[in-house]
């Protein structure tokens, strides 16, 4: 369905229980994802929780013109939570998602219950990483100019976007199925603005290490041992700096413990939400 929060249309989809304590998940991606990803990880947790997925502003088919800034992406959580009647809710992301849930953890802490993120970042640094990875690995030959192109900010139009992430992707998975990842490219939807805006715009103003130490909601850091883009120290870091936060690596992983190890990513997310928000049992 569509929602109209701070003005404009987002494709939201809600699953789960009425009263049930509210999780928000944001996708990541920037203008390559939508809330596919989201709905098949947290889908799941319905039966206990409220699950609010939804196609963040200028992504997948929600609308959305320029500027795609941080606040203005944390802002449309914090709409969807007034909007669900929620106080509080659990935010969760991965991947550029992950970069929202700590802005909107960090811009608006006492709205957060609890936190799940997933192989991100607290600040831009790990682009440097990435690139050092890049350029160390044999998986695939890397054609320097759309990777620049991508990562710059510099991509020309949706097709342009689509064709770049079709170069990128053999680098994300713990292992490479090339049948598996041309069908995922297939099934994306393509925002060559928003993604320009996150690169061009976005990253060199991101960092939120310094307020980092002032969340007090119960945290969840899980990042794959080989993610090559966000890497193991990026999830250290924030988890040394979250007080009271728990770092979980998945060994058999890149960038998607979620798909990669699905049935442990369920168990760790399951085991972190019974302690942060335990079951109200019903009286007899």
């Amino acid at each position: 369905m569509f929602v109209e929060i701070n003005g404009n249309q987002l494709n939201v989809e809600v699953t789960g229980p009425e009263g049930a304590p509210v999780l928000i998940a944001h996708h990541g991606g920037g203008g390559i994802g939508s809330l596919a990803e989201p709905k098949a990880t947290f889908g799941p947790l319905a039966d206990r929780f409220r699950v609010v997925v939804f196609d963040a502003f200028g992504c997948g088919l929600s609308e959305g013109k320029p500027p795609f800034s941080h606040e203005r992406w944390a802002a449309d959580v914090d709409g969807l939570r007034e909007w669900i009647g929620a106080d509080q809710v659990i935010v969760a992301g991965g991947s550029y998602g992950g970069f929202i849930a700590l802005e909107y953890a960090v811009r608006y802490p006492d709205r957060v219950r609890a936190m799940i993120l997933r192989d991100t970042s607290a600040d831009g640094s790990n682009l440097e990483l990435a690139f050092e990875n890049a350029r160390n690995q044999d998986r695939v030959e890397i054609n320097w100019d759309n990777f620049n192109r991508y990562w710059s900010g510099n991509i020309r139009d949706d097709e342009d976007l689509k064709a770049s992430w079709a170069e990128l992707i053999p680098l994300y998975d713990y292992e490479y199925d090339a049948e598996k990842s041309a069908k995922s490219v297939e099934a994306g939807i393509y925002r060559h603005e928003a993604h320009n805006w996150c690169f061009k715009h976005n990253w060199g103003n991101y960092d939120v290490k310094p307020a980092l130490p002032s969340l007090h909601c119960p945290t969840l850091v899980t990042v794959g041992r080989r993610d090559w883009v966000t890497p193991v120290s990026s999830a250290e870091t924030i988890a040394s700096l979250i007080p009271g936060s728990k770092l979980v690596v998945f060994e058999k992983s890149g960038h998607s413990p979620q798909i990669e190890e699905a049935e442990l990513f369920q168990q760790v997310m399951r085991e972190f939400l019974d302690e942060a928000i335990p079951a109200v049992s019903s009286a007899r």
